[in-house]
This record gives structure tokens, C-alpha cells and sequence, in this order.
């Protein structure tokens, strides 16, 4: 049976994808034999930053307690004049483009950043975190991540991500091979992404039944939008 399709729009700064990664990683775990994930960049516009390094501090303190969380983001990272800091994010999908395309390069970033309070906005010590990661050189990283096609990329994911007509960073899109779809936006909680996949399954497995034992069918009727 064809997978589930997951795509997760994340910004690599974002405090609340930074929350998701649980639930992201169990998603992976569970339905890995029946399930494709990709993740993508959704970059912030420079408003949804902070505005001050006490202003970034006072969103982790809401944040981490509405999470529950045994400790609390570092807001050192932050620096004021950044725009929508673009380092991170623009590192991270150089790394994807230049082979590792798992959660790696992003997650160590994002913990530079957050856990750290490393100032990655700044090209260098973004490169030099990536390069830690991947093993690639730094200077490779760099080129690749300043090249006006990773912009671009990034910018094309974005606007993926304005045309699901959500704002709140993590989205998580799930399609199913029958044409359900289902977004997801801001949501950080395993338990309803969990149930969406696996009502997709079940609704797809009856398809696949229905079509061992009749074969395919043919055009779809307005009454039945599969």
C-alpha cells in the first residue's frame, strides 16, 4: 500500500517546533514501515521575532511552563537588527541539499541556539555547528548556504507553507494515498497526529481491499470524493 505522506514546516529558531521535535520523532518512530516524513523550512517573518532579549526571555518562560518543561530555553542567541535570522535555517537546508537530510543538522542548531544560547545568527558559528554535525567543512557548508538558490528553496517552502493558510510554526501536513488530507498548525501533541495517521491507514487498507477483490474502480463520483 502506498505510505502516508508527513511534512513538517518548521523555522529552526522557533521555540514551539523546538517543543514538537518530541512528537516529531515518535511519529517517525511508529509509522516508519508505513509512513514517508519530510521536513521543510517555513521562515518567519521578522515581526514574529522577538523584539528584545527580554521579550524572547519572557515568550520561553510561557512557553516552558504551558509545556510543562523541567528547564527553559536560552535566550542568548538573540540578537537585535537580525531580521528573520537566517542563518540557522538557510544552514540547515544547505545540509539537506548536500546529502543529510535527516533532523540531524537542524536539531543541532536549533540546540546551539536554544539550549546553548550560541549566537547563530551569525554565519560562522552556524556553519561551524553544521559542520559538527555533518562532518562536511565549514567553508563548504558556508558557500552553500549563502548561495542564492538555498534562498530561494527556503522562500519556495515558505510559500508552500502560507498556501496550507496557516501562521503557527510547527504545521504538519498528512496525506493519505487516497487524497485525504489533514493540516496541523501549532499543534505540538503526539496523540492527534497519531490518530489522523491512523485513520488514514484504515481508510486507505479498505481501499486496497476493496480493490483486490473488485479491482480498480473507475471515475469518482461528487458522492464519493476518493
Amino acid at each position: 500500500m502506498p505510505a502516508i505522506r508527513v511534512t513538517y514546516y518548521l523555522e529552526v529558531l522557533s521555540s514551539w517546533c523546538h517543543w514538537a521535535e518530541p512528537t516529531w520523532t515518535a511519529l517517525q518512530a511508529r509509522y516508519a514501515a508505513v509512513a514517508e516524513f519530510d521536513w521543510k523550512i517555513a521562515l518567519m517573518e521578522a515581526s514574529a521575532f522577538p523584539e528584545s532579549l527580554e521579550q524572547c526571555d519572557w515568550f520561553y518562560r510561557r512557553s516552558g511552563t504551558i509545556r510543562r518543561s523541567p528547564y527553559k530555553l536560552n535566550p542568548g542567541w538573540f540578537e537585535t537588527g537580525q531580521g528573520q535570522f537566517l542563518p540557522p535555517s538557510l544552514m540547515a537546508l544547505a545540509a539537506k541539499q548536500m546529502g543529510v537530510a535527516d533532523d540531524s543538522v537542524r536539531m543541532a542548531l536549533a540546540h546551539a541556539a536554544l539550549i546553548e544560547g550560541q549566537k547563530v545568527a551569525d554565519w560562522q558559528i552556524a556553519a561551524e555547528v553544521a559542520s559538527r554535525a555533518t562532518g562536511i567543512f565549514p567553508q563548504e557548508l558556508l558557500e552553500k548556504a549563502r548561495s542564492p538558490e538555498i534562498l530561494q528553496a527556503a522562500q519556495v517552502s515558505t510559500e508552500e507553507f502560507r498556501q496550507l493558510q496557516v501562521t503557527q510554526r510547527p504545521a504538519f501536513l498528512i496525506e493519505s494515498p487516497i487524497g485525504d488530507r489533514a493540516v496541523f498548525s501549532g499543534l505540538v501533541h503526539f496523540t492527534p497526529l497519531a490518530a489522523t495517521i491512523d485513520a488514514m491507514l484504515e481508510d486507505a487498507a479498505g481501499y486496497a481491499s476493496y480493490e483486490a477483490h473488485f479491482g480498480k474502480t473507475g471515475a469518482v463520483s461528487e458522492c464519493d470524493s476518493h
